[in-house]
């Protein structure tokens, strides 16, 4: 019944970080190689001097530093994929809850394309030229729908849905304190 393929709104916005840290981790990669290779070559030219330890000791920081970004590349890429498959998950949930209040109320084709359009926030006018219909069909297709759900008006009937969301139970956050607050 929904579009499910449809990209998250962040995904441009998360893209680009990914872009801009694995373009970060790439430069870095490419100074600590750089100054691990004028270290080799301080040491074999003029042997163990301060300037060859500092530079040493840059370059063992840039490696850290690879390291560190490398890490936190990888951390953010699976945050990322367990976030979008959350959001799958219940997305897909909440299409399921949809159809199954559907079935229950026996609406017939078209006042489920009107009950989803609603849900969707279009308005009678809206789903009336989306569908080619008349407008006072829609008016008549959703007072069936209300009356079957238990609703009195739109906001009612999208209210039904949003119960359902809020009812669900909230998994606590790892660590989080599970007293109440005083």
């Amino acid at each position: 019944m929904t579009d499910q393929s449809t990209p998250p709104v962040s995904a441009p916005r998360h893209n680009r970080r990914m872009i801009v840290l694995t373009g970060v981790l790439v430069l870095q990669v490419l100074c600590a190689v750089f100054f691990l290779g004028d270290v080799i070559e301080d040491f074999r030219m003029g042997g163990l001097v301060p300037h060859t330890l500092f530079e040493g000791a840059v370059a063992l920081v840039l490696f850290l530093g690879v390291v560190f970004c490398g890490h936190e590349v990888k951390r953010t890429i699976e945050r990322s994929r367990r976030a979008e498959a959350a959001a799958s998950a219940a997305s897909g949930a909440f299409a399921q809850l949809i159809e199954t209040r559907f079935e229950d109320w026996r609406l017939t084709a078209s006042e489920t394309e009107v009950a989803m359009l609603t849900l969707k926030g279009f308005d009678v006018g809206e789903i009336a030229g989306l569908r080619n219909t008349a407008q006072g069909t829609v008016r008549a297709q959703l007072a069936r729908i209300y009356a079957k759900s238990g609703a009195t008006n739109r906001s009612q009937f999208v209210c039904l849905f949003i119960d359902d969301l809020l009812d669900a139970p909230i998994a606590p956050r790892p660590g989080a304190d599970r007293r109440p607050a005083e």
